[in-house]
């Protein structure tokens, strides 16, 4: 039985008690304030509720696409080594490969969060690795860079199990994900000095594509976003998060191991490459405060002679193209698609034919 202390004595010592509550709410609301994200579930709730609506508007609906969920890229038991594969189905192979690396701030969301991502790829008739990864601030810089490695490697590997041409990748992500799979082109192509990135050079492994879209590029400097203009208070908040949820800028470390955390900054650079740099695929909305690393980054491509298509959508706000039921994103489809044909036609194999974003519902009915 509970013993109900109710009509004991209050002792002296417990009326302060509340005081020494309320102080210690305080205090651990102000360190949450400095580095835990907001709850995941407001992100899923968010991207679950674009997808219910690009369902309804016949985008993802009735697509034939086979979905593989929950296999492991590396044999942890962790949550965040897993990955879904998503296979069109009545398409004739081997067919390229997309490996999709969400965003999130590199602290939020999942493989689950961007499914739409992955149908709106796999029903254009690719095979898509979408993939789960370490976030912060429990796991820190480079812990999402060496999973994304790890899954590109797996991908590569399995491919053609699921009917995929391990020689056709295209490494895709939107945000903080377009900032790993520009980290991780960097370390297919370069020889650098962390173990994991020498693993992912020695592998051979180049994608023939990166589409990185609305990227954060810089993660060390966020404040210069704030100085150019204006930001909403949700958006200060998140990128004030950064670096300091992401990455222990203090630790000791060796030269050069804080590179990848900037990738356009090594572009910028005179940083060496021991191998060709696949062509990209860039773009961001005018309205995204993360407009300027897109910029910089097509700009610091062209004078490596880097092969770069660099769109930019007029008014459009960060991460736009995941409302497909809006032209604007409707076109980044159609431009992100050709680009990734044009480069991907090699005289190998052609990309099957894409169905036009706009005839989107009726192609799934046809289909069906």
């Amino acid at each position: 039985m509970i013993e109900d202390d109710s009509s004991k004595p209050t002792r002296t010592t417990d009326k302060l008690l509340p005081f020494r509550s309320r102080r210690e709410k305080t205090l651990r609301k102000s360190r949450r304030r400095r580095v835990r994200p907001q709850p995941r579930v407001v992100e899923k709730m968010t991207f679950y509720a674009l997808e219910a609506i690009g369902r309804a508007q016949g985008v993802v609906s009735r697509s034939r696409v086979r979905v593989e969920r929950n296999l492991a890229y590396l044999d942890t038991g962790r949550r965040s080594h897993l990955l879904d594969v998503y296979v069109p189905e009545g398409r004739v192979g081997p067919l390229p490969v997309v490996v999709y690396v969400h965003g999130g701030a590199f602290m939020w969301c999942s493989k689950e969060t961007h499914m739409i991502f992955a149908h709106a790829w796999a029903r254009a008739g690719f095979i898509v690795f979408n993939l789960n990864y370490r976030l912060a601030p429990r796991h820190m810089y480079p812990a999402a860079i060496e999973d994304v490695c790890a899954a590109l490697r797996w991908a590569h590997v399995h491919a053609a199990r699921f009917g995929g041409d391990p020689g056709r990748i295209v490494l895709a992500g939107e945000s903080a994900g377009a900032n790993l799979v520009s980290a991780v082109t960097i370390a297919c192509c370069s020889k650098r000095p962390e173990s994991w990135a020498k693993a992912m050079f020695e592998s051979g492994i180049v994608p023939r594509v990166v589409v990185a879209s609305c990227g954060i590029l810089q993660v060390s400097d966020v404040h210069r976003f704030s100085a150019r203009r204006a930001l909403p208070r949700v958006v200060r908040r998140v990128l004030h998060m950064l670096p300091d949820g992401y990455v222990d800028l203090n630790a000791p470390r060796g030269a050069g191991e804080l590179d990848l955390l900037d990738p356009v900054s090594v572009f910028e650079s005179e940083y060496h490459f021991e191998r060709t740099v696949p062509p990209f695929f860039l773009s961001a909305g005018t309205a995204d405060p993360l407009l300027d690393d897109s910029r910089r980054l097509a700009q610091a491509l062209a004078r490596r002679a880097i092969p770069c298509d660099a769109r930019y959508y007029p008014g459009e706000i960060h991460a736009f193209h995941v409302m497909l039921w809006r032209e604007q994103a409707r076109q980044y489809w159609r431009d992100v698609f050709r680009f990734v044909d044009g480069e991907l036609r090699d005289g190998r194999s052609i990309v099957p034919n894409r169905p036009d974003p706009d005839q989107a519902s009726d192609t799934a009915e046809d289909e069906s």
